[in-house]
């Protein structure tokens, strides 16, 4: 395993025993509201002060990006982290949440680590040499017809914006696949699609820290990622396609004639 993944695996486990030991007591926790919708939990505060004490003890010269944190430092590699996403789902015991740790130099991300403390689960990917779930080598989906596609998604939960486009594809991709699920952490959504547990995914207004690590999984076990238009914009805009080469290809499709000016960001 590469030195850097190494440090992004250990500090993503220790996030995962700080977030599985809360979890026995969710009643205890301080909650705050970030904004509408947004919640943020002691835990997560905990989880990334774990995170960043075991990369900056290995790489103090690295540059962060932490959802809780912010910004810091300016280095070519930056640590791109999400402590814990999925705080609704974790608020409620709705046991669906996930560790989110990538490494991006000069801009593209090169190591991807997304932790499920829940199953145990760990996704690994170091560019180049493949995407694996708890050290086996996992490929995205086979299947090849939307029709028979089961696609994940994240609702529109904070930003509002585009609600009327999002409602449009939703109803459009319900009678065209043959399920979609709405679990929760995206991380683990796109985790899931790298695993072929989902063929697909699509969804707007995500945060780079909820996608950084789930992105390189997926193309790693041999998927596509793209913004609404298949660009390479994703990071920067937070709208995101993700899926098999066939699958990706026919939500593109079907998401395109609902794109608005808006949505071109």
């Amino acid at each position: 395993m590469h030195p850097m993944l190494n440090t992004a695996v250990k500090a993503a486990r220790r996030a995962g025993s700080i977030i599985n030991r809360a979890s026995q007591n969710l009643d205890l926790l301080k909650v705050e509201h970030k904004s509408y919708n947004d919640f943020v939990s002691e835990v997560d505060k905990a989880a990334e002060a774990a995170i960043l004490e075991i990369i900056t003890d290995s790489y103090p010269n690295h540059a962060i990006l932490a959802e809780e944190s912010g910004t810091q430092g300016d280095s070519e590699f930056q640590w791109i982290i999400d402590p814990l996403d999925g705080t609704t789902n974790f608020l409620h015991g709705f046991p669906q949440y996930s560790v989110s740790i990538a490494l991006s130099h000069k801009g593209l991300i090169t190591q991807a680590v997304v932790f499920d403390p829940v199953h145990n689960d760990l996704f690994t990917a170091t560019r180049g040499g493949g995407a694996f779930l708890n050290d086996r080598r996992i490929r995205v989906s086979k299947r090849t017809r939307l029709e028979d596609a089961l696609i994940g998604t994240g609702f529109p939960f904070r930003n509002f914006d585009h609600l009327d486009a999002y409602l449009a594809i939703f109803r459009e991709l319900v009678q065209k696949t043959s399920g979609i699920r709405r679990p929760g952490s995206a991380a683990l959504d796109l985790a899931s699609v790298a695993a072929g547990r989902f063929d697909g995914f699509w969804e707007f207004s995500l945060s780079p820290w909820d996608i950084a690590a789930g992105t390189l999984l997926i193309t790693e076990a041999g998927g596509l990622v793209g913004d609404l238009h298949g660009e390479a914009n994703y990071l920067k805009n937070g709208h995101i396609v993700a899926g098999s080469p066939k699958i990706f290809g026919q939500l593109l499709q079907t998401i395109s004639p609902y794109l608005t000016e808006k949505l071109k960001l």
